[in-house]
C-alpha cells in the first residue's frame, strides 16, 4: 500500500477580518500519497490557495491536524519548519518569485546557500538543476533576460535543487501561452515520474487534466475528490534528469 505523505484531519482556517469572521477552510480531512500527481482546483475563493498555504507549511489551521510525512506539524519548532520549507517542499509560483538582480545560476542556488551548502557544491547542484529544465545555456542570464517560460523553468530548477518529496506549484501556467503551458506540463510530469508527489494548484480545467487526481474545493468544503479518468498525453517529452 502506498505511503501517505499528506494526512489533514479536520483542517479549518477562519480569518478575522474586523468584525468579520471569513471560514476559508471548512473541515477538510484529505490524505496525498507518497508520488501522486494532483491538482487542486475551485474558483476564486474557494479556499484553495488558503489549503496551499497550509499544506506548504506556510500558514497554520484554526483548528484540526496536519502531519507530514507522519509528524505532526503543529508540533515542529520554527527552525524545524524553516527545514522543512527548505528541504522538502519545493514552491513553483505564478509570478516566478526570481530575484532580478541574480542569475538563473544565483536564483536557483540560493535554497542550497540556506541549507549550509559550500560554493562549489553549490555550483554543480544549480546547474545540474538548470540543465534538467533545459536552460544549461541561460544559467548566466538575468529573469529580464529570459522568456515567461524560461523564467518558470528557473523557479522549477530552484523548487527541485534540494530534491524535495514534495513540489507544491500555484498557477504555474497562469502568466504563460498555451504552447509553454504545454512545455512546462511535460516538465511536471516528468518531474512525477521521477518519484516526486506533485501538487498542482489551478483554476484551467484543462491543465488538471494533465494530473492523475483532481480535488476540487468550493466555499471552503471538498466538492469532489475523484481519480482523472481522462489523462492528457504529452508527446515529445523533454530530456529530463532527476536531481540526486
Amino acid at each position: 500500500m502506498a505511503e501517505k505523505i499528506i494526512e489533514l484531519t479536520d483542517i479549518n482556517k477562519t480569518y478575522i477580518m474586523g468584525t468579520e469572521k471569513i471560514q476559508a477552510l471548512r473541515s477538510i480531512t484529505l490524505d496525498i500519497f507518497r508520488n501522486e500527481y494532483v491538482a487542486l482546483m475551485g474558483p476564486s475563493g474557494s479556499g484553495k490557495s488558503t489549503l496551499m498555504n497550509i499544506l506548504g507549511c506556510l500558514d497554520t489551521p484554526t483548528s484540526g491536524e496536519y502531519k507530514l510525512s507522519g509528524q505532526a506539524v503543529s508540533k515542529m519548532t520554527s527552525n524545524e519548519l524553516a527545514a522543512v520549507r527548505n528541504k522538502e517542499i519545493g514552491f513553483v509560483f505564478q509570478t516566478f518569485n526570481l530575484l532580478p538582480r541574480m542569475s538563473s545560476w544565483e536564483n536557483v542556488a540560493l535554497p542550497l546557500l540556506y541549507a549550509g551548502y559550500s560554493k562549489k557544491a553549490r555550483l554543480e547542484k544549480a546547474a545540474f538543476a538548470l540543465e534538467s529544465v533545459g536552460l544549461q545555456d541561460r544559467m548566466t542570464h538575468k529573469p529580464n533576460e529570459l522568456s515567461g517560460g524560461q523564467r518558470q523553468r528557473v523557479a522549477i530548477a530552484r523548487a527541485l535543487v534540494n530534491n524535495p518529496a514534495i513540489i507544491l506549484a500555484d498557477e504555474p501556467t497562469g502568466n504563460l501561452d498555451s504552447k509553454t503551458s504545454y512545455e512546462i506540463m511535460a516538465i511536471f510530469e516528468e518531474i512525477h515520474n521521477q518519484g516526486n508527489t506533485v501538487i498542482l494548484v489551478t483554476h484551467e480545467s484543462d491543465i488538471a487534466q494533465y494530473t492523475h487526481r483532481i480535488i476540487r474545493l468550493l466555499d471552503g468544503l471538498i466538492e469532489f475528490d475523484k481519480p482523472n479518468d481522462h489523462i492528457l498525453k504529452i508527446e515529445n517529452k523533454p530530456v529530463f534528469e532527476s536531481i540526486d
